[in-house]
C-alpha cells in the first residue's frame, strides 16, 4: 500500500473513490474543476494505491484556524472503493494526515460524518477520534 499526495495533473485519478462518497458528482470534468475550486481554497487530496497502482482511497482536506481549535486540519473527505474496504486503505490515509497535521504545527484534527456511516465511525473511534459536538446544518 502507498499513500501519496494528488496534485493537479493527477486529480482525476481520485473521481471513482471520491464518487462513492459524493455520488452527485456526475462527471471527471466536474470533479476536477470543483477540487481546482477548493484547491485555491486551500483543499489537498491525499490517495491510498492498491497493489497495482489504481487509487483504492482517497482523503480531501484543509488546513484550517479558527477559534475553537485554533490550527489544524479538517478532512472534508474520506472515501474507499467497496471492492477495497477493510484493506486498511482509510486508516492509512489517517495516519497521513495525522503525521501531515503534526507537520505543519496542528494540534489537532478534525471530520465530520454521516449519522448512518456506522462502519466509518468505528473506524474513527479506533483511530483516536471522539465525537466531542453535533454538527448542524440548515438549507437555505
Amino acid at each position: 500500500m502507498n499513500v501519496a499526495e494528488l496534485h493537479g495533473e493527477d486529480t482525476a485519478l481520485a473521481y471513482d473513490a471520491l464518487r462513492e462518497l459524493r455520488p452527485h458528482l456526475t462527471s471527471v470534468e466536474e470533479f476536477v474543476e470543483l477540487v481546482r475550486t477548493q484547491r485555491r481554497e486551500g483543499y489537498r487530496l491525499v490517495a491510498s494505491f492498491d497493489a497495482s497502482g489504481q487509487v483504492a482511497a482517497v482523503a480531501g482536506f484543509r488546513h484550517m484556524t479558527n477559534l475553537y481549535a485554533g490550527p489544524h486540519l479538517y478532512i472534508d473527505d474520506l472515501s474507499t472503493l467497496p471492492s477495497a474496504r477493510k484493506q486498511g486503505h482509510a486508516g492509512a490515509l489517517l495516519r497521513w494526515v495525522d503525521e501531515e497535521a503534526r507537520r505543519l504545527g496542528c494540534a489537532s484534527v478534525h471530520l465530520d460524518s454521516g449519522t448512518q456511516r456506522h462502519d466509518a465511525h468505528r473506524l474513527y473511534m479506533t483511530s483516536g477520534y471522539v465525537i466531542p459536538a453535533h454538527h448542524f446544518a440548515k438549507s437555505l
